[in-house]
């Protein structure tokens, strides 16, 4: 079995949108220390929560978020949108560069974190540092009608602009999702993919890196535009299970971030994490397990860690 993390009796974590002098700090760091040089935070199974009118949980959906998890594409996000920027020659008036908008690594490991879906991190961002020129609006758009066309336009071209990037060949899945979708298939178990991204950019990326077989086999799949509130709002997950025709608690959610735990998490549903670079020092308490990547982890792995989580009536 692989080597895992149990967290027990968790608290709630509360999701505000960042200041903007908070975006340029690092996330809060709580990690476990090991005495092996093992990359992999190793602790004894324990369930979560026990009273005396309880029971456990039966894993019958394996749902997995899509950037960061089937593909680490952060950083590819951060091209997009910069190349975007570059081409509507994109200027922010609190910028001191004469150079076009440009988001640095250090900026957006923080920021992709803390506002999911591309429209919204825009409309933050320009909220926060003022609205721009561009090619799009010589002078900055004031009325809500042109804000919304300014921020369509840049992430339809950014969309498309992805899309050239995942098609290029040169992307690949994270190592063990391919594995453990078809483990899950073949054990009779329900797979599903929810992700904040937009539809049309998820639908490419899976197309590319599942392979349409195992996309058409989803029995569920859903996208940002799917639901009227991101995560780390629930909806996407409560939606989900919905269609899914399966209870919350018996759905078992990958994710990568504390967004994507917080989304599941308020769904009523139990998440592993598989971190990426920029989400590894995050505070995962809520996660039921945390592993680098998912190369050793199997699904009858995720079935007893499911089953170790108590449900309290």
């Amino acid at each position: 079995m692989a080597s895992i993390t149990i967290l027990v009796s968790p608290p709630n974590l509360q999701y505000s949108l960042p200041s903007r002098n908070s975006l340029f700090f690092s996330p809060t760091i709580t990690r476990l220390r090991t005495s092996s040089s093992s990359s992999f935070y190793s602790l004894t199974p324990k369930s979560l929560a026990v009273s005396a009118s309880s029971s456990s949980r039966a894993l019958e959906a394996l749902i997995f978020d899509c950037d960061g998890v089937i593909l680490e594409s952060e950083h590819l996000h951060r091209q997009a949108y910069n190349d975007a920027f570059s081409h509507f020659n994109v200027r922010c008036p609190s910028s001191t560069s004469d150079e076009p908008l440009n988001w640095s690594l250090e900026f957006y490991d923080v920021f992709q974190n803390q506002v999911g879906g591309g429209k919204p991190k825009m409309r933050w961002y320009f909220k926060e540092h003022g609205w721009p020129t561009s090619t799009i609006f010589k002078n900055p758009p004031e009325d809500d009608s042109d804000r919304a066309k300014l921020i369509d336009t840049l992430q339809d071209w950014k969309t498309e602009r992805y899309k050239q990037i995942i098609k290029s060949g040169t992307v690949k899945p994270r190592p063990g999702v391919l594995r453990l979708m078809d483990e899950a298939r073949a054990a009779g178990k329900k797979l599903a993919v929810c992700s904040a991204a937009t539809k049309s950019s998820v639908i490419m990326c899976l197309e590319n890196l599942i392979g349409l077989d195992r996309f058409n086999g989803l029995d569920c799949f859903l996208a940002g535009d799917d639901v009227k509130v991101k995560k780390p709002d629930p909806s996407i997950y409560i939606t989900a299970a919905e269609k899914l025709g399966v209870s919350e608690s018996n759905c078992l959610v990958v994710e990568d971030s504390i967004i994507g735990l917080q989304a599941a998490t308020g769904a009523g549903m139990s998440c592993v994490i598989t971190y990426t670079s920029s989400t590894a020092d995050q505070d995962f308490k809520e996660a039921i397990a945390i592993y680098p990547d998912l190369s050793d982890v199997r699904f009858n792995d995720l079935e007893s860690l499911l089953q170790d989580v108590v449900v309290t009536k």
